[in-house]
């Protein structure tokens, strides 16, 4: 019996991952279709003026499953960083060290917080929780109004645009990770020699930027025989009409159209998109609950200046409603690179919704809101800028509204009921997960396809593991 053909829709992790298991195992012949000229998606590098930058802030943490982390280091060879984490959070005016340490909560932490805190704790048994569950109400019972008040509210409002009341209780239980007053002790004492549990405030990171595991992916599956179309924009999906017909991926590349058929599709692109590509039309449920699924876009804006590094850092967080970023990185930290020399880039995040003010607005104008935010938070830029530079994600953050879960069950369904196709990723699936997971469902995929067709139960069996991820900061 021949190889089945899988057509792989995205070029990001789970998308080269998939890849170059299938092909490394023999399960599937594969084509990797992607729209950017290089691989990596939101998890991508690219070069501006001699620097290596990411999209925004990115480690592989030590949480990776080993048998990923293994095939990590093999295909980086020697190339993936053991690197101290080294940031910092800006909380009511002062500078706390992210992971959270003990001493410097001691030294820094503003007394008039740390006081309401500590009341909190102790008033936890006392808090009833009554009504409609929401992200807020969640985080306002487990850890009190004060950390709620001046750290996650404003953070989810910047981050989401919407107000912490109108958000999922899954969004608390996915995206924090310290939810509980006993949880954030541990991440605290995790930081004190003795305590501290294996890889505990460290990460991972290639030297040639975070794109390299992708790009280190993609040429494993390459050299296994995946051929990768990049550069290849989707535009249309037709499914198999009968049991053995094939699927048609109808797509442009340079201009030109091309088709492309296979057994299998298997897509990584957001699913509301997969939804709007698919030819035949949508049924009217469908069609609803991709128009009731939304993302939160990005704005990553490059600040390249002329001296060799702005501070110790590598992130800086600003959960506060006076800044309009919520994080800034300086790459050169995350691999301790000194090229190039007398230069360093900043990369601040600022999240907005597509066609938005800040999202039509120019390099300089977003550079100067950074620059204001900066001097805002007492570290002014030490020059002006040499070069200012942006990057547009239309699909950073999924957005867990209340109810989302009915839209998405909805559009899930379709996607399980059409014949030979699967979804799936953090953008497949609308998950917040990070690099890591990404892979483990890669991983999990590739595991599922033999040669007697494609085990649903056991993919049924992964998703539910799926569903228990927590976003690791």
């Amino acid at each position: 019996m021949p190889e089945p053909h899988v057509i792989i829709l995205g070029a990001g992790p789970a998308g080269v991952g998939a890849a170059c298991q299938l092909t490394r195992q023999k399960r599937a012949s594969v084509t990797v279709v992607e729209q950017q000229p290089v691989v990596g998606g939101n998890a991508g590098s690219f070069e501006l003026n001699g620097h290596r930058l990411d999209y925004g802030s990115h480690r592989l943490h030590p949480a990776c499953e080993p048998v990923i982390m293994d095939d990590i280091r093999k295909l980086l060879n020697g190339d993936l960083l053991d690197r101290p984490r080294h940031g910092r959070i800006r909380l009511r005016g002062r500078w706390i060290h992210f992971p959270l340490k003990p001493v410097d909560l001691l030294l820094r932490l503003d007394p008039g917080f740390a006081a309401s805190t500590l009341m909190d704790a102790t008033l936890k048994p006392l808090r009833a929780t009554s009504g409609l569950e929401t992200f807020a109400s969640i985080l306002r019972a487990s850890l009190g109004p004060t950390i709620c008040r001046d750290f996650y509210f404003p953070y989810a409002r910047k981050i989401w645009g919407h107000e912490p009341e109108a958000l999922s209780p899954i969004q608390a239980r996915r995206r924090v990770s310290a939810s509980s007053f006993g949880k954030l002790f541990r991440k605290v004492l995790g930081q004190v020699p003795g305590f501290r549990p294996p890889g505990s405030g460290r990460f991972y990171y290639p030297r040639q930027g975070y794109g390299q595991i992708s790009e280190a992916y993609a040429e494993a599956a390459r050299a296994a025989g995946a051929e990768l179309r990049l550069g290849s924009r989707v535009t249309g999906l037709a499914p198999p009409s009968l049991p053995d017909d094939r699927w048609t991926v109808e797509a442009e590349e340079g201009g030109a159209p091309v088709v492309i058929r296979g057994d299998y599709v298997w897509s990584t692109i957001p699913i509301t998109v997969l939804a709007r590509c698919m030819k035949g039309g949508l049924t009217e449920p469908v069609r609803r609950a991709a128009d009731a699924i939304h993302y939160r876009a990005m704005l990553l804006i490059y600040l390249e200046l002329p001296v060799e590094r702005f501070t110790e850092f590598d992130a800086h967080y600003f959960p506060g409603a006076d800044t309009a970023m919520t994080r800034m990185s300086e790459p050169k930290n995350y691999a301790a690179r000194s090229e190039p020399r007398g230069r360093t880039v900043l990369c601040a995040e600022l999240p907005c919704s597509v066609d938005d003010e800040n999202w039509r607005r120019s390099d300089d104008e977003l550079g100067r809101i950074i620059a204001s935010d900066l001097a805002a938070a007492g570290i002014p830029l030490p020059a002006s800028p040499i070069t200012v530079r942006t990057r547009r994600l239309r699909q950073a953050y999924p957005i867990y509204l209340i109810g989302y879960e009915g839209p998405f069950a909805t559009l899930d369904a379709w996607a399980e009921g059409l014949p030979r196709l699967l979804t799936y990723g953090r953008q497949g699936l609308f998950a917040h997960d990070n690099t890591h997971h990404a892979l483990a469902m890669a991983y999990a995929a590739a595991g599922c396809l033999t040669r007697d067709g494609f085990d649903r139960r056991r993919w049924a069996e992964h998703r539910e593991v799926f569903k228990t991820h927590v976003v690791e900061d």
